[in-house]
């Protein structure tokens, strides 16, 4: 495989390539690249999504004092009941939500749930009104369906089972309260027409709203390559360390950090020069990202003839076999070794740290474990792999062991 080939299959491999070569025409993305899309998407409109609802409530009150104006008194009092005591409190629940320490999880999980209420809500309001014989009411569930389509922050599908939730409890609560035929009739269709034009509108936004989240995030990659592998640099991965230590302390989850460091690599240099020292680095690199292909799995130059991995939220068993395919793939390109002292070609030995992460651990410990794990393999005759998954609240981070020489 030629250095180009090479570049060209760690770039492609990267998640959002790959989605974007397969397409997302039902508006999902891969399991674990979906789940950081929707987060954040999240956090980026919280902030407008706040101001949205703080306008909403301002709408009830404004259509309370409306309806006392235009109504009167007659039927004010339960309208009153319905509007203020059915339609704010979940609006002020979503409220509340916007301002969770950990919004961007919980508001995601029970908004669409919420709002499903909220519409609910308005429908009952509008209908106690039509059996008192205004219409004018029926203005309050258009606004609310254009509300759960583009401002509270509900991705497509949700909106859209939002809304078909409340066109058909409209309905069936029109039919059953013997309101007028045509009046039911004609509210219904226009309420399914504001439907379907605000489904087009939402799905088209969320289409081009997912294209830029892939674009953003491969530009991002790009800046973020090693020169010579391909492979994302030293800066992003300690950047990447730092966002999912603490997404792995909030979310409760495991984190995996595999070190990997090509045997006896200087003796590789001397022997054979630094030319196929270079195309050495870019075969081990396109090996790695052929063993860890997860949307979420990161891999990197960590230094050197060194690489990290960084595995979010990975089974003991997931580890086992990263380590197994590490190993086969490295195996697999054959690159002759004629001084390694291990076997005939190039081998690599692994440190593996995994732990959970919490207040009282640190990245730096995190990467001593993994460190300590990779000395190890090395001391006992190199390429191997060896877990280290021991407490290391003790370990003197920042003092990391030196490699046995090459």
């Amino acid at each position: 495989m030629n250095p180009d080939e090479t570049q060209k299959l760690i770039i492609d491999e990267s998640a959002a390539a790959r989605q974007l070569r397969a397409g997302f025409p039902w508006l999902r993305f891969e399991k674990d690249l979906e789940r950081e899309f929707r987060r954040e998407q999240v956090r980026a409109r919280l902030p407008q999504v706040r101001s949205n609802l703080f306008l909403a409530t301002a709408i009830v009150f404004a259509f309370g004092m409306l309806n006392t104006l235009v109504l009167g008194t007659t039927i004010h009092s339960s309208m009153y009941w319905l509007q203020f005591g059915m339609v704010l409190p979940p609006i002020g629940v979503l409220l509340a939500l916007t301002y969770h320490r950990a919004a961007y999880r919980v508001y995601q999980r029970y908004a669409p749930f919420v709002v499903a209420f909220i519409g609910l809500a308005v429908v009952l309001v509008e209908s106690r009104a039509a059996q008192a014989g205004v219409q004018i009411l029926f203005v309050g569930v258009l606004l609310c369906s254009v509300y759960v389509y583009y401002l509270v922050g509900l991705l497509f599908y949700e909106a859209l089972r939002a809304n078909a939730l409340i066109w058909c409890t409209y309905l069936m609560v029109a039919i059953f309260s013997a309101l007028p035929e045509a009046g039911v009739l004609y509210n219904t269709l226009v309420l399914l027409i504001a439907n379907i034009v605000g489904a087009t509108a939402a799905y088209s936004f969320e289409m081009e709203t997912r294209t830029h989240f892939l674009e953003q995030r491969m530009l991002a990659e790009t800046a973020a390559r090693d020169g010579l592998t391909g492979l994302y640099n030293r800066r992003r991965f300690d950047e990447h360390l730092v966002t999912v230590w603490q997404m792995a302390q909030r979310e409760g989850v495991t984190l995996a950090l595999l070190l990997v460091d090509i045997d006896f690599f200087k003796r590789f240099n001397d022997r054979h020069g630094h030319q196929a020292g270079d195309e050495c680095l870019k075969a081990v690199a396109a090996a790695l990202v052929r063993s860890a292909r997860r949307p979420l799995d990161f891999t990197a130059r960590y230094g050197g003839e060194e690489f990290a991995l960084i595995l979010y939220d990975p089974s003991r068993q997931y580890l086992q076999e990263i380590a197994n395919r590490i190993h086969s793939n490295v195996a697999g390109l054959g690159i002759p070794h004629g001084d390694s002292g291990v076997a005939p070609a190039v081998t690599v030995s692994i440190g593996v740290a995994y732990v959970a992460p919490t207040l009282e651990r640190s990245t730096a410990g995190f990467v001593q474990l993994a460190d300590e794990g990779l000395y190890e393999a090395k001391a006992e005759g190199r390429n191997r792999s060896v877990f280290s998954e021991a407490a290391y609240a003790e370990l003197e981070t920042g003092s990391f062991r030196r490699r046995a020489e090459d």
